[in-house]
């Protein structure tokens, strides 16, 4: 992100400030939301070229990205009922639906969710190490009254698209 601290710091922002408005609009937004930022985050730690609109990428694949969320929301919750822990790893399992659904935007989004469970298989207990590890800058973050999330967010999203670059390395080999 060398050079770009000021527009991921921005854009990420902006994607806070968006997302988090009125309840009702905030859960018809976020799907479309998530995915353009999945998308701009792809770009940025691939050091592509990027820029604001491509934040609101994910409006141009509105009813599949719209439809993934609302998905994995229930989805989430129904393996939750079970217990907490099934819940958080059904959460992980579909952690890379919105970089699936930004790179191939014509995709199902079931499609999507069942590609993200096959790129985790086997990777889950390393992305919830990652998870952690951002967890004490978390923590760090809080004592500076929540300044320092304004570099941790960006980080943090660039890291998990490069985490989700190195998945589809990782399985070219299984053909998925």
């Amino acid at each position: 992100m060398e050079g770009r601290w000021g527009f991921a710091i921005g854009t990420y922002l902006l994607y806070i400030l968006i997302s988090g408005c009125i309840p009702p609009i905030s859960i018809i937004i976020s799907g479309p939301m998530t995915q353009g930022m999945a998308g701009l985050s792809l770009k940025l730690s691939r050091r592509q070229q990027s820029d604001v609109p491509d934040l609101f990428t994910g409006f141009n694949n509105f009813w599949n990205a719209l439809l993934a969320y609302l998905l994995i929301i229930v989805f989430v919750i129904l393996w939750s009922l079970l217990l907490f822990i099934p819940g958080i790893i059904a959460a992980i399992s579909y952690s890379q639906t919105f970089y699936v659904l930004s790179e191939d935007p014509a995709i199902d989004p079931m499609d999507a969710i069942n590609r993200s469970m096959a790129l985790m298989n086997g990777y889950k207990a390393k992305y919830f190490r990652l998870c952690l590890r951002f967890f004490g800058w978390s923590l760090l973050c809080c004592l500076t009254l929540g300044i320092g999330f304004f570099w941790l967010i960006p980080w943090i999203q660039v890291t998990f698209a490069g985490f989700y670059d190195d998945l589809k390395r990782n399985n070219v080999s299984s053909n998925i």
